[in-house]
């Protein structure tokens, strides 16, 4: 693995750059899912402080999971290059979107549709940089013929392990398919604002559960790991919006 690119004097972590490219291929998703919506607001602006925010998020909420280590060492674990979570990524992203809504006065619910295929992409995008970095997120042993060693990662591995960050690129690639064609359908009005949030939260959910089974994190409750917690609310929230919409009538493209 190479957990960092030397450029002469600079050294570049590759985790960091792949995350750089996931808000690169998320800003292009909401860029052109914003104009057939014809909302106003900036992609750009939305898109670096809906990162920024993700990544504090998903550091706090990593941290939060493990307040005994954390202030055990509170300096090293703050400023490591491995240690972020899906959820608080989520978190942080979302207070971001509700506070650009309110300032371009769009309803919430369809700036939110707008930014889901963005948010599965970018999301798929950034796990290739804990696969280059092998900051730990690998999974369990497997003799599978695709299995990887991960000797020289932030989280060092000799055994040969499943690549879950190809997985779940893999799984955010087929997310990011099925929730374009259905953005589409919301931009010309054939589905209730949210919808589009709704089914966001039932794959990523599903998605992220199932590649926690054989992901190294300690399970918590009833034999699920934190991400798998939170991974279950996902999908339940998503069922009842789902439901809850069903009712509803479509709106309009830019509505």
């Amino acid at each position: 693995m190479i957990p960092f690119l030397h450029l002469g004097p600079l050294r570049l972590g590759t985790y960091g750059l792949m995350v750089w490219c996931g808000l690169v291929c998320g800003y292009v998703a909401l860029q052109a899912d914003m104009r057939r919506r014809k909302l106003p607001g900036d992609p750009m602006n939305m898109i670096l402080l809906i990162g920024i925010a993700g990544l504090a998020g998903s550091k706090l909420y990593h941290l939060l999971e493990r307040p005994a280590e954390f202030f055990a060492h509170p300096l090293r674990m703050f400023f490591s290059a491995s240690g972020f979570a899906w959820f608080g990524a989520l978190l942080g992203g979302l207070l971001v979107i509700v506070l650009f809504a309110r300032r371009y006065h769009i309803h919430i619910l369809t700036l939110l549709d707008a930014c889901a295929p963005g948010a599965a992409i970018g999301y798929g995008v950034g796990r290739i940089g804990c696969l280059l970095s092998g900051d730990g997120d690998y999974g369990i042993p497997t003799s599978l013929p695709w299995c990887m060693r991960f000797p020289n990662g932030l989280v060092p591995t000799s055994e040969c392990v499943h690549p879950t960050p190809i997985y779940e690129f893999l799984g955010a690639i087929v997310i990011f398919l099925l929730l374009w064609r259905e953005a589409k359908r919301s931009a010309q009005g054939e589905r209730p604002r949210g919808w589009i949030l709704a089914e966001y939260f039932i794959l990523t959910g599903v998605a992220r559960y199932l590649v926690e089974i054989i992901r190294i994190n300690p399970r918590v409750w009833l034999g699920m790991t934190n991400a798998q917690i939170a991974s279950v609310a996902s999908v339940v929230a998503g069922i009842l919006m789902l439901l809850a919409l069903r009712t509803r009538p479509t709106q309009p493209a830019g509505g």
